[in-house]
């Protein structure tokens, strides 16, 4: 390789690092205004047990955004995120309830959240399937699922001990918030630290140049929706453990927040585009805009209209990106 031709590949590799970046700098920025704005709106904002608060409320949405943002890059979606997390939250709820062990109970949650991905992401990738219909189709038969097995009630009879998590605190920071925290770190290094994360990047971008690059496509289709069916379980419980209870009814519209916070912090619709930390800013975002809501007294609907207008903006936002 020439002087020139490494100059010129040096070039791009900046290019693309900063645009990463931007990628993330600006719903940073509108998080700092929106809270500069909170803080001078409600005197009770820019406290101590508030922004826990926050924290904790925010860390089930993150953990599904981050579940997303892989699935996005890759060039699907999953709708039915919210779903799981009601299912596998009210099976380990139902374990425990009946006197399995704590770790038995997550377990099985967890491998019930990981089988829902596999099954997903084998009829997209196997079976030719869009993402869209295929998940849309199991978020119905997953939080159908949730309801048989509950009779369409709460389950109650979590163990404290379990219960005890979402209040727990390390070094003043709520343990919920480090999980999500942990996730992420985990997740922004598979896509950038890993073959995996470059693989992702490049079926999102085009899937068929990767399949004739020699990329198992059909195979990390599959793996991403695992992950996804996976951290989706995680979230639901720690979803049951903030709730003490097993609720059929949990994550109801959690798969649009977990959108929405993937495309505001960044991750393009159209797939190969998007970053973890943007997506956990998103999820800031959408966790702030809440908190600001109930702390002014924004009646429950209008906090939909809200949520709606900034997925529409965020989606209009995406494609004038891409234009560009």
């Amino acid at each position: 390789m020439t002087r020139n031709e490494d100059t010129s590949a040096a070039i791009r590799g900046t290019a693309v690092t900063w645009r990463r970046l931007g990628e993330w700098l600006r719903p940073l920025a509108a998080l700092l205004i929106m809270g500069i704005a909170l803080s001078r709106a409600s005197p009770y904002f820019l406290t101590g047990s508030n922004l826990a608060s926050v924290a904790v409320q925010t860390s089930a949405v993150a953990i599904l955004a981050v579940a997303e943002t892989l699935v996005i890059v890759g060039g699907h979606i999953d709708l039915s995120v919210g779903s799981v997390l009601a299912l596998c939250g009210v099976a380990a709820a139902l374990l425990m309830s009946k006197g399995a062990g704590i770790a038995v109970s997550c377990s099985a949650g967890l491998a019930l959240g990981l089988a829902v991905g596999v099954l997903s992401g084998g009829l997209i990738a196997f079976g030719r399937m869009p993402s869209f219909i295929v998940t849309l189709g199991m978020m119905g038969v997953a939080r159908g699922a949730a309801l048989i097995i509950t009779g369409g009630v709460n389950v109650f009879g979590v163990p404290d001990r379990f219960a005890a998590f979402a209040t727990a605190r390390w070094a003043a920071i709520p343990v919920p918030a480090l999980l999500a925290g942990a996730v992420a770190v985990a997740a922004h290094v598979v896509l950038t630290r890993t073959s995996l994360g470059r693989t992702i990047y490049a079926i999102g971008g085009n899937a068929e140049a990767a399949r004739l690059s020699g990329i198992p496509v059909m195979r990390v289709v599959t793996i991403l929706f695992a992950i996804s069916g996976l951290l989706s379980a995680l979230a639901g419980l720690a979803l049951t453990s903030r709730l003490s209870i097993g609720q059929p009814t949990a994550g109801a519209g959690y798969e649009l927040d977990a959108i929405a916070a993937a495309v505001i912090g960044g991750a393009s619709l159209m797939g190969g585009q998007g970053t973890v930390p943007g997506t956990l800013i998103g999820a800031a975002i959408m966790g702030v805009l809440r908190n600001g809501c109930d702390l002014l007294r924004v009646p429950v609907f209008w906090q939909q209209v809200a949520i709606g207008v900034i997925i529409i903006g965020a989606v209009f936002l995406d494609q004038f990106r891409r234009r560009r």
